[in-house]
């Protein structure tokens, strides 16, 4: 399958990647946009004229009427007055706006911070057809609280709506707390554990069973970043020791049994607390296996592929050329040919739930500090442009996305006749390189709606700086539902004869 060809096949999952024009290039904010306090320029007043409207489970002929960020109208043939903006959008598809489940925008990370900030990020999002992404905050030596104060401020530049996520990275009766307070008054419904990173942000099996059972105890999703850490670590020595310093040690280092051997060990603990479980950026057979064989089982588990590892295999790693190497590198590591090619496949029948990006960027210069030692290389890679249908996104169900009279306006208007090269020249992000750089696809994003007004339409971002809106989502998820009665079941099942 040719390129164009793979990209069109994830077209419904994972709306592709989207041309932007490079005279609108974000580099710097806010200067060079159109654009005014709010969501874009537009009137509070849209009708969106005789596309294909697509939902979940069904597709129509018909207009849609929005007013005040609300979708008011879904019918055929809609008259409306003169003080609305009308869209044509004959022959194009008219969905709801994609959310992103997992970002990192101005993380901090590995010496350095990545380079698209909560307003470029969000920008290039738009221009793609993402409506709302969830970012991960990362505690401040090990507290909550402090960590959510400062993404609270990273994100006053937000132009489009957020949500978050949270790291734990140690524990004791601080972090216990904080985490009720993240839960019952900060609106973060999920906590991710990192299983790898050792010296850093890696937990162990003890804090991953606190975590878990205080997760349970919150109606709070459990996540893990699923590698075994302290064998990465002896496999970066073995590789080191061996002489080999450039990025295809990264792949070398950390093979895809370690990624199973975590998942399955995840997907085992969390059995034993009783309590959801969502494995992010799944990357090889051998993590996606076991999270197949959980979910046969019963368990509630969610597994989340991410673009770079559907559509890329792991040879770039191996140029020659460290500029172009580097920009591969991201953990777990994008795997050899095959492994992508089954993750789609999983993700067709359900094995896998949601798509993510898993958007982390580091520059060109970022990624030169491991030139030497690809230890010293930042993790992470592009991917925020593509539209992830967040109908599958079991992290916030009471923003389900839909084109019915009542939702929200999130609203994407899509060319599938349109084609596109991807470049690095024309991308939005703040960053130098892209890893589909020549790529070529189908299926444009023409005009993105964000909460009732246009925000991107014709080539041109029309946002500002500081109109994002954080997105509080609840506790105990629809994962939670049954949670007791098999917890009653254990108990009664442990009586004496």
């Amino acid at each position: 399958m040719d390129h164009s060809s793979q990209l069109f096949a994830l077209f419904l999952l994972l709306l592709p990647f989207t041309q932007l024009s490079e005279s609108n290039q974000y580099c710097e904010a806010p200067s060079g946009y159109v654009g005014e306090i709010g969501y874009g320029v537009s009137g509070s007043k849209i009708l969106i004229k005789g596309g294909t409207v697509v939902n979940a489970h069904h597709q129509e002929i018909a207009d849609v009427y929005v007013e005040d960020g609300i979708i008011a109208a879904v019918q055929p043939n809609i008259k409306v007055g003169d003080d609305v903006t009308v869209v044509d959008a004959t022959g194009k598809f008219v969905m709801p706006g994609g959310i992103d489940p997992h970002t990192h925008l101005a993380m901090e990370f590995m010496g350095t911070e990545t380079i698209d900030d909560f307003f470029s990020g969000q920008a290039a999002a738009l221009a793609g057809g993402t409506t709302m992404h969830i970012d991960f905050v990362i505690p401040v030596g090990g507290s909550l609280s402090a960590g959510f104060e400062a993404y609270e401020k990273k994100a006053k530049i937000a132009c489009m709506d957020y949500g978050f996520h949270m790291a734990i990275t140690k524990w004791d009766e601080v972090v216990s707390r904080e985490m009720e307070i993240m839960v019952k008054e900060k609106g973060i419904n999920s906590f991710k554990f990192f299983m790898a990173y050792k010296g850093s942000l890696m937990i162990n099996d003890d804090l991953l069973l606190e975590g878990f059972k205080k997760c349970k105890s919150l109606g709070a999703l459990a996540m893990v970043h699923a590698e075994n850490g302290d064998a990465v670590f002896e496999g970066q020595k073995r590789i080191i020791e061996l002489g080999i310093t450039g990025p295809e040690g990264h792949a070398l280092s950390r093979p895809p049994v370690l990624e199973g051997e975590a998942t399955a060990r995840a997907i085992r603990l969390a059995d034993f607390m009783n309590t959801p479980l969502y494995v992010v950026h799944v990357m090889s057979i051998d993590a996606m296996e076991e999270i197949a064989r959980a979910r046969k089982s019963g368990q509630k588990v969610v597994g989340e592929p991410v673009v770079s590892g559907l559509v890329l295999d792991e040879s770039a790693l191996w140029n020659p050329d460290f500029n172009i190497a580097s920009r591969y590198v991201m953990s777990p590591p994008i795997r050899a040919a095959g492994h992508g090619k089954a993750l789609q496949a999983a993700l067709s029948t359900g094995v896998l739930q949601l798509v993510g990006t898993d958007h982390c960027v580091f520059n060109s210069t970022q990624k030169a500090f491991g030139i030497n030692d690809f230890r010293k290389i930042p993790n992470g890679v592009n991917g925020v442009w593509p539209n992830i249908s967040h109908r599958l996104c079991p992290i916030d169900k009471h923003r389900v996305g839909a084109i019915l009279v009542g939702s929200d306006a999130d609203i994407i208007i899509l060319n599938p006749n349109s084609s596109f090269e991807i470049s690095a020249s024309s991308h939005h992000s703040r960053t130098d390189t892209n890893v589909y750089e020549g790529r070529r696809g189908k299926g444009k994003v023409e005009v993105t709606i964000a909460g009732g007004k246009i925000v991107w339409q014709n080539d041109e971002l029309k946002v500002t700086p500081g109109i994002g809106r954080y997105v509080e989502m609840p506790p105990f998820n629809y994962l939670f539902s049954g949670i007791d009665k098999a917890d009653a079941k254990h108990l009664s099942s442990l009586r004496a004869p």
